[in-house]
């Protein structure tokens, strides 16, 4: 037992009646933990059984309420302790349609409802969960759908994007504007005929929608639903029920269950799988959440003084490491993959989550299936109140096989780092980032060429696989790629950052790594030049479907970046071995000039000896290729893999900030 168990423990130790058996825990250890599922609802049309794992309480109730959220409760039912902390009770007759919550005595206080730590279905704001039957949630053909074929984690192309920022311009032509249904319209564009929504990114080509928190978060008032209202969802209220602003009518809990389920179908009729951003390392309030008013004290991590620990950045870190919520975050991840059908999850700052956790989580999910795919944040906001060697963090991968994590190495090599907004680095000509950009293509593995000294922040390989790295130049966070060209090249004409913003996507598709881009980039997606836009208006975060138009030749060059990966294997071997063999960095002159060969036929490939060279000087620069005759599929911003001119000798001409690619 560690010094901060020994203390809050201090501080919770409860005495509990339970069948007259007079019990004391003394540390959170010592908390009996449940074999079965987490169900603290369980409906039928004859008897709807209600249970809660709340091991510290002297008393626990249920209140139901013919509203999910007016009135007071019409009747108030007291649970019975059972074995291992579970407390139950039932109501032989039909519920269905009913609302309720928790309240739940400890130390002579009650702290106040709760829908519970597990609620899937939830009235208007989440305060009070639901009796529903889950099964007349489901679309027709539901039964029926299937995840779209995936062979292999290199394959993946994940896409991430916003529900309220990829569908709410006014020239989408989509109807159900910034709502799960938006991603179910099939045939709309703009009215120049360009393809928007979920057409969109069928042309584009990705395999993986990201959607950002789409659980029932906290920051946003389902019951006005007519008020511009705008935030990211990383502010945790309901962990396993969508959020009700994403619906057509958050009033109603089967609502926005069914048009959840309804989207995943859409997208994966559509060949591409959903991913879910999942945020299980912090809430959004500590006292008044649904895990302090069931349990205090356990779900949360604190510090030697007993204050709530907050490595987060949000004013607290959920315990991982604890035995309750780790089989709860478990249990949250396979929900979400039996009853909506989820292909993949991304954990926010996954460095607060312990190594044993996710390696859990991996176990669980694939015995149900292997292709799911999950990765996450490598890092935390401060420092979690766990040692480091237990951390889920970047520097760790290693221990956590098939598990992947941002690169920021590549990314703050080629665009700057996090702390300036102005400062950039190799797309705009600065030397010195190089190794930092090898480090990103080789996708974070071991590699003979890789000088990790050199290496902006990791010193040394972290991942096992390259599918262990994801491979990246702008997201959610931060300025997109558009409006850090802009902050850093403010003299630069719009041509010139188009040529750039091609550069930069060109290093993403061609890593080994998993090629992941944030929604809109494809077609220089801006947010005003605001740094951190997670609660700005709409007019900053919406992606104006016009740059479809304007930027349609960088478009065009980004599906074809895409379609070049998925058509030759070369760029995406998955193989640490095979990179180190196959992928060679050839010699070059002076700095921000980069270059490799995926020798031979690498990964089977029908192209042989391809070279791809990234140029971000101001003038053209010359590069010293072994000698032979090779086909020309990029230059000059421009892709055409039938080719495009072919060119022969020991040298080659690489235009300025752009990127070649030749092959034999």
């Amino acid at each position: 037992m560690n010094v901060k168990h020994v203390i809050w423990a201090s501080i919770m130790s409860t005495t509990i009646s339970c069948q007259s058996v007079k019990k004391e825990y003394t540390s959170f250890e010592e908390y009996p933990i449940p074999e079965g599922k987490l169900v603290e609802m369980e409906y039928s049309p004859i008897e709807t059984k209600f249970t809660l794992w709340a091991p510290t309480a002297e008393e626990v109730r249920v209140l139901l309420y013919d509203s999910g959220n007016e009135g007071s409760a019409y009747q108030t039912l007291s649970l019975e302790m059972g074995e291992d902390g579970i407390w139950n009770t039932s109501i032989k007759e039909d519920l269905k349609g009913k609302f309720y919550t928790f309240n739940v005595k400890v130390n002579g206080k009650w702290l106040g409802d709760t829908p519970g730590i597990m609620a899937k279905a939830v009235g208007v704001n989440g305060k009070r969960a639901a009796v529903i039957d889950l099964r007349s949630t489901d679309p027709e053909g539901w039964a029926n759908d299937v995840r779209p074929l995936l062979k292999d984690y290199a394959d993946i192309i994940v896409y991430e994007m916003h529900h309220r920022d990829f569908s709410l311009d006014s020239v989408s032509g989509i109807r159900n504007k910034g709502k799960f249904l938006a991603l179910t319209e099939l045939g709309t564009t703009t009215s120049q005929g360009e393809k928007t929504g979920i057409d969109h990114l069928k042309e584009l080509g990705v395999t993986h929608v990201h959607i950002l928190p789409s659980y029932d978060y906290a920051s946003v008032d389902e019951s006005k639903p007519d008020k511009a209202q705008y935030n990211w969802g990383y502010d945790p209220q309901n962990y396993n029920v969508p959020d009700g602003s994403y619906s057509t009518d958050p009033y109603k809990p089967d609502v926005r269950i069914k048009e959840f389920k309804q989207m995943v179908q859409a997208l994966h009729k559509a060949g591409i799988r959903v991913v879910l951003d999942v945020v299980y390392n912090h809430t959004f309030n500590t006292e008044e959440s649904n895990f302090e008013r069931t349990v205090p004290g356990y779900f949360y991590r604190q510090t030697k003084d007993g204050k709530p620990a907050n490595g987060s950045g949000c004013g607290n870190e959920t315990a991982s490491d604890r035995a309750m919520m780790r089989k709860y975050m478990v249990e949250s991840v396979l929900y979400w993959i039996n009853e909506y059908h989820i292909d993949g999850f991304r954990f926010d700052l996954m460095g607060i989550h312990d190594i044993e956790t996710m390696n859990e989580i991996r176990a669980a999910v694939d015995k149900i299936d292997p292709s799911i795919f999950i990765y996450g944040e490598g890092w935390a906001a401060s420092a979690p109140q766990l040692d480091q060697e237990e951390l889920a963090m970047k520097a760790n991968i290693y221990k956590m096989p098939r598990i992947a994590a941002f690169s920021d190495e590549m990314r703050d090599g080629l665009r700057g780092g996090w702390d300036d907004d102005r400062k950039g680095a190799f797309l705009i000509g600065q030397p010195g980032h190089e190794m930092s950009i090898k480090f990103g293509l080789v996708g974070a593995v071991k590699h003979p060429q890789v000088i990790n000294d050199s290496v902006n922040y990791s010193k040394e390989p972290w991942a096992l696989q390259p599918t262990q790295m994801i491979s990246y130049v702008s997201c959610h966070d931060d300025m997109c790629l558009a409006d850090r060209l802009k902050a850093t090249m403010p003299d630069a004409t719009d041509e010139e950052r188009a040529s750039l913003h091609k550069l930069a996507e060109t290093f993403v598709f061609t890593s080994q790594g998993v090629p992941f881009i944030f929604a809109g980039d494809e077609m220089m997606r801006d947010k005003k030049g605001i740094h951190n836009s997670y609660n700005s208006p709409d007019s900053i975060n919406t992606i104006d479907w016009r740059n479809k138009t304007i930027h349609h030749d960088v478009f065009d060059y980004v599906r074809e970046l895409i379609t070049l990966r998925k058509n030759h294997p070369a760029f995406r071997m998955g193989d640490a071995d095979k990179v180190r063999q196959y992928m060679e960095f050839l010699p070059v002159e002076g700095s921000n000039l980069v270059a490799f060969i995926l020798k031979d036929n690498a990964n089977g490939d029908s192209w042989k000896n391809i070279i791809v060279a990234f140029n971000s000087r101001k003038e053209p620069a010359k590069l010293s290729i072994p000698t032979g005759r090779y086909t020309i599929v990029c230059k000059d911003g421009k892709i055409k893999q039938s080719g495009m001119g072919q060119v022969s000798g020991n040298e080659i001409i690489v235009p300025a900030r752009s990127a070649m690619i030749i092959h034999q």
